[in-house]
């Protein structure tokens, strides 16, 4: 077989952005285990960090986990004295989470472990093809993500998306 022609499953775009993720994590996950930290629990910390306290519904969007997924997660982050919740008192039906001091002593300590293996990555890559792979994951996002509950199937009916699925479950 030639080895410069890829193998019809390597074309797969699904399968090579997960691929990739996984290249990526890699450089990541030990870093993480050495700190007791999940992917999951880190995708948190820094958005939460990112942005301040947050609705479970949004944070849950941010992150790409599931609803009850996430509400499993937290409590086990409550446990380990890094996130807080609480309800405003003018709508009880919504959660919120913030990070507490521990959380942010524990982002100081990953932090520079972190940069350090972006730089590694970025030394691999090249800063100019980092900055393009940026780009174009920016917008796949923006081009391929559907803010609506529906999209139109080839005869123009609305169709219920998967993230609109996934939103109707963890509701």
């Amino acid at each position: 077989m030639n080895s410069n022609k890829k193998s019809p499953i390597r074309r797969s775009l699904p399968l090579l952005l997960l691929q990739a993720r996984e290249a990526v994590m890699d450089h990541f996950r030990p870093l993480l285990r050495e700190h007791g930290v999940s992917e999951q629990q880190w995708r948190v910390i820094r958005a939460l960090r990112e942005t301040g306290s947050m609705e479970m519904g949004r944070l849950a969007d941010i992150c790409s986990l599931h609803g009850p997924s996430l509400t499993g997660m937290l409590t086990r982050m409550e446990q380990a004295g890094w996130v807080a919740r609480y309800r405003m008192s003018d709508d009880q039906r919504k959660s919120f989470v913030e990070l507490t001091p521990a959380a942010d002593v524990l982002f100081e300590q990953v932090r520079g472990g972190m940069e350090q293996r972006y730089l590694v990555i970025e030394t691999k890559l090249g800063k100019a093809k980092l900055a393009q792979l940026y780009e174009m994951l920016d917008e796949v996002l923006e081009k391929l993500n559907v803010d609506d509950a529906s999209e139109h199937d080839e005869r123009g009916d609305a169709k219920e998306t998967g993230r609109a699925r996934a939103a109707k479950r963890s509701a």
